[in-house]
């Protein structure tokens, strides 16, 4: 195991030592190596185009910007292979909050997050991807399908 040493500010010391406490970490060598994972994890999500994904797309939105919901819904249906469903919350008389759960390739699920968020009067829209591998093709209960593994 390599060993290397950092220095951090009081304030930001006492921060993370407050973070090890709320998620019950025994030290802080658990604790970087889960955030530098996380990091890592989440930088290669970022690059990547390639490969599949399962993913979170949550925006806010005003629901009474001109024909905004019509067009949300049209993008959706635009890519029902790739929606698998939607949540839909009120925020307010104004704001909504809709989750979309998305799973497919990567670059398609991107650009349909993309596509979203650049709407008109869209605000606060979020992806959250998993890249994942297929498993192979089998059978059970009449049904052929692929589970899907998150990639480590």
């Amino acid at each position: 195991m390599d060993r290397f040493t950092i220095s951090l500010d009081e304030n930001l010391a006492a921060a993370f030592d407050e973070l090890i406490k709320e998620r019950g970490y025994t030290t802080r060598s658990e604790a970087v190596r889960d955030i530098l994972r996380s990091h890592l994890q989440r930088s290669a999500e970022n690059r990547s185009t390639k490969g599949s994904c399962v993913a979170n797309l949550s925006y806010v939105y005003n629901h009474h910007e001109r024909e905004l919901s019509e067009r949300l819904t049209n993008i959706q249906h635009a890519h029902h292979d790739l929606t698998v469903s939607t949540m839909h919350a009120h925020l307010d008389h104004d704001q909504c909050i809709e989750t979309v759960m998305l799973k497919g390739p990567v670059k398609r699920v991107r650009e349909f997050a993309e596509e979203i968020i650049a709407e008109r009067g869209v605000r606060h829209g979020t992806l959250n991807l998993v890249n994942v591998e297929l498993g192979e093709p089998h059978t059970h209960g009449g049904s052929t399908h692929r589970h899907l593994k998150p990639q480590h």
